[in-house]
Formats: C-alpha cells, sequence, structure tokens
C-alpha cells in the first residue's frame, strides 16, 4: 500500500464507517459518580454545533446533586439526546469532556464549603486557571458554591511578593507601594496585599489596605494575624489550603480561604454517554 493510500485509510473516521447515516437513535448522558452537575448548557451547545437537528433535553440542571444508583440500581439521569447516531458519537467525547472537567470543579468546591460549614469564612477560586476556560471554570466554582476571585490582573490590584521585590528596586516601602496604589487607582477598586510576616501585616494594615493576603501562613499564626489586624481589612488565608485542613484555617477567623486547586487540578467528575435504543 502506498503511503497516501496509508494516509487516506487512516483518515476515514470510526464512526463514519460503522455507523449508517440515516440510523437514528437516542442516548441517556448519566453520572457514574456522585457529585454536583455543572455544564449542562455547555454540553447541549455541543451537540448543537455537531448537528442542529439534534434532540437535547436537560433532566437536571446546574447544581443538581447526582447520585450513581438508588434503591432501585439506576443513576440520575442528567440528559437525554436523540436523532442521528452518527451526531451523538460525534458530540460525545468534546460534551463529556466539558460536564466532566466543570462537573468535578463544581464538586470539589461543594466539598470545600460544606467543610467550612459553621464558619463565617468563604471559599474563593484564583487565577490558576485552564487557558481559554478561565469564565467556565470560575462558573462552575459559584455552580459548587464558592466564590469567584477576579477574573484578571484589570479587576482590581493585587500586591504580590515579586511587586514588593520590584518596589525594594525603586526604594519603596511596602506602606510607600500600597499609598501610591491607592493614589493612582480608580477608588472602587480593593488593594490587596500578600503578606508572608506578621510584620509585612502590620505595614500593610497601617497603610490601610482592604485586604491582606496571609501566605502560607501556619493556623497559629493566622490567629495572631486576624488579631492584629482587629478588623481594619479583611483577611484571606492563600497557599497549602487543602480539603483536609481548610476546616482548622476557617477556624482561625480568616474572612476568606484561597484554594487554587479547586481548578488546577481537580479530578473530573466521572459522567458517562449511553445508547438506548436504535433504529
Amino acid at each position: 500500500m502506498s503511503a497516501s493510500a496509508r494516509s487516506s485509510s487512516r483518515a476515514v473516521r470510526t464512526t463514519e464507517t460503522l455507523v449508517p447515516a440515516d440510523l437514528q437513535g437516542t442516548a441517556r448522558i448519566i453520572p457514574k459518580a456522585d457529585g454536583v452537575l455543572a455544564g449542562v448548557e455547555v454540553a447541549e451547545a455541543v451537540f448543537r454545533a455537531v448537528d442542529s437537528s439534534l434532540e437535547f433535553r436537560a433532566i437536571r440542571s446546574d447544581g443538581a446533586r447526582l447520585r450513581v444508583a438508588d434503591s432501585t440500581g439506576e443513576s440520575d439521569a442528567i440528559a437525554e439526546l436523540s436523532g442521528s447516531v452518527a451526531s451523538i458519537l460525534r458530540g460525545e467525547r468534546v460534551a463529556l469532556n466539558f460536564l466532566q472537567h466543570l462537573s468535578g470543579i463544581a464538586t470539589e468546591t461543594d466539598r470545600y464549603v460544606r467543610e467550612v460549614a459553621g464558619y463565617d469564612a468563604v471559599i474563593l477560586d484564583t487565577r490558576k486557571t485552564a487557558p481559554g476556560l478561565r469564565n467556565l471554570q470560575k462558573y462552575a466554582v459559584a455552580v459548587g458554591g464558592g466564590t469567584n476571585h477576579r477574573r484578571d490582573l484589570s479587576d482590581g490590584v493585587l500586591i504580590k511578593d515579586n511587586h514588593l521585590a520590584a518596589g525594594r528596586l525603586s526604594e519603596l516601602t511596602l506602606g510607600g507601594i500600597v499609598r501610591r496604589m491607592r493614589e493612582r487607582s480608580p477608588s472602587a477598586w480593593e488593594i490587596v496585599v500578600e503578606v508572608e510576616t506578621l510584620t509585612q501585616l502590620r505595614e500593610a494594615v497601617d497603610a490601610g489596605v482592604d485586604i491582606v493576603m496571609l501566605d502560607n501562613m501556619t493556623p497559629s499564626e493566622m490567629v495572631e494575624a486576624v488579631g492584629i489586624v482587629d478588623g481594619r481589612a479583611l483577611t484571606e488565608a492563600s497557599g497549602g489550603i487543602t480539603l483536609e485542613n481548610v476546616r482548622e484555617v476557617a477556624a482561625t477567623g480568616v474572612d476568606r480561604i484561597s484554594v487554587g486547586a479547586l481548578t488546577h487540578s481537580v479530578t473530573g467528575l466521572d459522567i458517562s454517554l449511553e445508547l438506548l435504543d436504535m433504529g
């Protein structure tokens, strides 16, 4: 077989080879693990883009709690599709990729939110998102009960360690950096400063920041930090937050807890599409 013939052979898609173009059928999307649903409308948009004649019926909406099986052994159905089987199969993988990923984020966020129940701290996402997916990922966090942090660099002022290091090169103190940002930023913008020590914390609060981000502090340091701030700014725990320690962090009295893992390393929720009948 010539190289061109082999290339042509490889280009033939499995669905086009095995599924007749006129074959009609029905499919159901179901969870294979318990969790919180997110991304139903995105999945529908994928199937519509593949074939606008497909019928997509959402059975559950974003935010619904999914169960793998009830007492009868039936799983909660997410949606049903009917129409061209070939079109359903073409859209299957991309639609499930979105559903699994976004539902995984919503499910993990829900775990964190439930873990800090009884405390005032809110769970925040971060800008540690996949390129091109930030809006969808942050949407999924909100579906799971979390709160969105800044969406981009124009959303507010966050002064981090490298900003402080650059400021020192210009002989600016932490307080001087905060005051300069206050003078040059819109009045509606919150100014957040990431601090690593209690000395930095005192300087930031004295300079009039709105939020102090307590970077990788221990719970005992956070308790002391909350006392030093004494309501003059909001306190945010950041760095090293896990599902195992988030409740202990919330108990320190911080106002906010930011968790990058909600978006940058979440495990997708297991969701499947099954063909029900064909004819």
